[in-house]
């Protein structure tokens, strides 16, 4: 990493975690530099490996969620494999699990446990509900974690059940919390340890509890407040945002759709006079967003019937020359080829192998934040099963193949 901005250079990270919640915070950590050695399980790995599989060994989920780590083979079932763990513990700075609550502790491998092991390491753990409370046993992946966070109610048409967002953003979010919570923990240990006077951080301060729905909950802006302080139920409302208008999704001449968001008192006049309608920009009711709200079918209706006779580039031109946000729904193909994605490197090209003989040259998402003017570059892709076990159980813990083989359920890399 000679060269290249890492502020969290000489931070090792042991990531016992599957699936998309620890190795989302993972992925954060070894983006910025942290060392991440992930352990998977003998045989399978992490799961994530055949989630969206459409060819080869690996999907290109696990290649992007899991960049810039290493792999490493441990069988978590075995006395050898759990001793490479606590081993490993020594060497690092953070863990990071999402097991269900409990099942670390039954292995053994409970908080108490690492703090014997190492007193300064700190615990980042992800569950669905908390490793707390009348829920803290009961597993959940973030479909779950979003019905139960609230999320799930406001997503869709009023008319129809709750949908999903495409992704697995609850799980996502959750790894952001993660992460944030690791790095703060990180900061707080360095700072009493520059304070003579003070005393080094507790397990209890150095263990990071991320609950999936709560970091769902958290999302949701005033859902809380609004119906503590007036009764408020919020529901689906489609491509609307409850109590703002107008903003929406809208059909152009071509087929394409854009989003528009006219919301801002000043911007909402402008906009009716892009549309050809300075009679609604003039309407004293409308002059605020709770009138354009009351109203807000009549200016979905405007504003619609103005974008279905322009092709997508012609009203994103206007409305940009009248100073009015909008822009165009994305495809994937569409982000490839978007030249501030491009000039902002955040879309990086790596060979990777596909199953399909040669190593193609794969896009991935860039590292967010921009430190500087462009995204940092992604060093690797998601390793191969097990790519680094030599290195780290050999090389970093000293162990022969013998041992190696002990702890791998019989893998021997070397």
């Amino acid at each position: 990493m000679d060269g290249v901005i890492a502020p969290l250079r000489g931070i090792r990270v042991l990531e016992l975690g599957n699936y998309i919640a620890a190795p989302t915070a993972g992925r954060m950590l070894a983006d910025f530099g942290a060392e991440v050695i992930k352990v998977e399980r003998p045989g399978t790995g992490d799961e994530l490996r055949n989630w969206r599989l459409y060819s080869g060994t690996t999907s290109m989920l696990y290649r992007t969620i899991n960049r810039n780590k290493k792999s490493v083979v441990l069988d978590l079932r075995s006395e050898a494999g759990r001793a490479v763990v606590l081993d490993l513990v020594r060497h690092c700075d953070v863990l990071l699990e999402n097991f269900r609550p409990g099942t670390l502790e039954r292995w053994g491998l409970g908080p108490k446990v690492l703090d014997g092991v190492n007193p300064d390491l700190v615990i980042t753990r992800i569950s669905a509900f908390g490793q707390t409370g009348p829920l803290a046993d009961r597993p959940g992946f973030a479909a779950v974690a979003e019905a139960v966070g609230g999320l799930r109610e406001l997503v869709g048409e009023p008319d129809r059940p709750p949908v999903r967002v495409g992704v697995s953003i609850g799980d996502s979010i959750a790894g952001l919390y993660a992460a944030f919570g690791t790095v703060m923990q990180l900061h707080q240990r360095e700072v009493r340890r520059r304070d003579p006077g003070s005393a080094a951080l507790s397990l209890v301060e150095r263990t990071i509890d991320v609950a999936l729905n709560e970091a769902v909950l958290s999302m949701l802006e005033s859902l809380v407040p609004d119906h503590t302080a007036y009764g408020v139920s919020r529901t689906r409302t489609g491509g609307r945002m409850e109590g703002i208008a107008p903003s929406n999704a809208y059909l152009c001449h071509d087929g394409a759709s854009v989003v528009v968001a006219g919301n801002g008192d000043g911007i909402f006049q402008r906009l009716m006079a892009v549309i050809g309608r300075p009679d609604l920009g003039e309407d004293s009711d409308l002059r605020a967003n709770a009138g354009r709200w009351r109203r807000r079918d009549e200016l979905d209706a405007a504003i619609g019937e103005w974008t279905a006779t322009l092709p997508r580039e012609q009203v994103l031109g206007r409305l940009e020359a009248a100073g009015v946000p909008a822009g165009p729904i994305y495809t994937a193909a569409d982000v490839c080829a978007d030249e501030q994605y491009a000039a902002r490197n955040m879309i990086q090209y790596l060979p990777v192998e596909t199953g399909a003989g040669e190593p193609r040259e794969v896009g991935f998402p860039g590292i967010v934040p921009v430190i500087g003017e462009v995204s940092l570059p992604v060093r690797s892709v998601g390793p191969d099963l097990g790519a680094h076990t030599e290195e780290v159980l050999a090389g970093l813990l000293g162990l022969d193949a013998a041992e190696v083989a002990a702890a791998t359920g019989g893998v021997v890399p070397y």
